[in-house]
């Protein structure tokens, strides 16, 4: 995968864990919460690694 398509998945894990999270709270669900809670940290793992890709090269 190159830097453009980990930092759209990134925006987009970001954006879903969002959503989970706050319907997790709005709903008094826990396991929901925490369901966002780990999607938003996989995409802010995936865009740094879209990051290192864009300092680094695609090739790694």
């Amino acid at each position: 995968m190159g830097e453009m398509t980990d930092k759209a998945k990134a925006a987009g894990n970001k954006l879903a864990g969002n959503v989970k999270e706050g319907i997790g709270k709005m709903t008094d669900n826990e396991r929901l919460e925490a369901e966002g809670k780990a999607q938003q940290a996989k995409g802010t793992a995936q865009n740094v690694s879209g990051t290192v890709k864009g300092k680094l090269g695609n090739d790694i």
